[in-house]
């Protein structure tokens, strides 16, 4: 397996590091294909051993596969936004620019040849995947997998059986920001321990719900796989719990598919390569590859 390290620049002058992996035969069907692999929280482009199987199942289908940093990864990182220092990472992100990495990372994809791409998401990665993609009506894009991404819902949360410990955090922040510290970084408690601003906390989790999975999921544009594991419905708190049948009632059903995996928990721990093979079965039995 060949791999490169790559790079990209976002319209608004942020460099991204990722790593592409060429598959041995690539499909040519409906035209060349590669998986843009989106991170979670904190997390980067080298190290989910969630994507690991998949990557490798993927390839042996002729997709090539492209693992990317978004702004958010990591906690916290300095950067340069063209001439501007400043720093970033999960602690400072706000979620709606990841239209802008995704983006720049389709852009490179684009100038290597690929024609179709599946864009595929664990966690808030899985959140910014149907983000962007009802957003932006990506055209270059086929298809979405989202991999257990979380119902980041502030009506949930209230009314949640952790709402106490939920609101501690939120009140927090909504002080800190009629402070005018929006900018400062706290630690919230919910929905676990996280250094974030209190502006990046109430974009994420407030009352607008801006990200809540269940508003927009209906609008995608293109077939979807969502996937959780059994584990983490049943253990992961109300951001998972019941999520697959709500999924389920939205309008446009017929664009998305649900698929839990047995024993998974939330990083698919001891079945990454089940997740593999429902995702590569998916793919195979829709005919959106070859």
């Amino acid at each position: 397996m060949h791999v490169e390290l790559v790079r990209t620049v976002t319209r608004d002058g942020l460099r991204l590091d990722g790593a592409l992996s060429i598959a041995n035969s690539p499909s040519d069907g409906h035209g060349r294909q590669a998986a843009l692999f989106l991170h979670g929280v904190a997390g980067n482009f080298y190290a989910s051993s969630t994507f690991e199987p998949l990557i490798a199942r993927l390839q042996e289908l002729g997709i090539a596969a492209l693992t990317v940093n978004t702004r958010g990864h990591d906690s916290v990182f300095g950067a340069s936004l063209g001439t501007i220092r400043c720093r970033m990472g999960a602690a400072y992100e706000t979620v709606d620019d990841c239209r802008l990495d995704i983006a720049a990372w389709i852009e490179l994809l684009k100038s290597r040849g690929y024609e179709r791409i599946v864009l595929i998401g664990h966690s808030l990665g899985a959140v910014k995947a149907v983000y962007a993609m009802t957003n932006e009506k990506l055209a270059e894009v086929a298809s979405v997998v989202a991999i257990s991404a979380p119902r980041l819902s502030f009506s949930a949360f209230i009314n949640g059986p952790e709402s106490s410990v939920f609101w501690d955090s939120m009140h927090t922040a909504q002080e800190m920001a009629k402070a005018g510290r929006g900018d400062e970084l706290f630690t919230s408690k919910f929905p676990f321990p996280l250094l974030i601003t209190a502006a990046g906390y109430i974009d994420k989790y407030g009352p607008a719900e801006r990200y809540n999975l269940l508003k927009f999921a209906a609008e995608l544009p293109c077939p979807a796989l969502f996937t959780y594991g059994s584990k983490e419905l049943t253990h992961g708190g109300i951001a998972f719990a019941g999520v697959p049948d709500a999924l389920a009632a939205l309008p446009n059903a017929e664009r998305r598919e649900v698929a839990v995996i047995g024993g998974a928990d939330h990083v698919y721990t001891g079945v990454a390569q089940q997740l593999a093979e429902e995702v590569a079965g998916w793919l195979s039995a829709k005919s959106r590859i070859p």
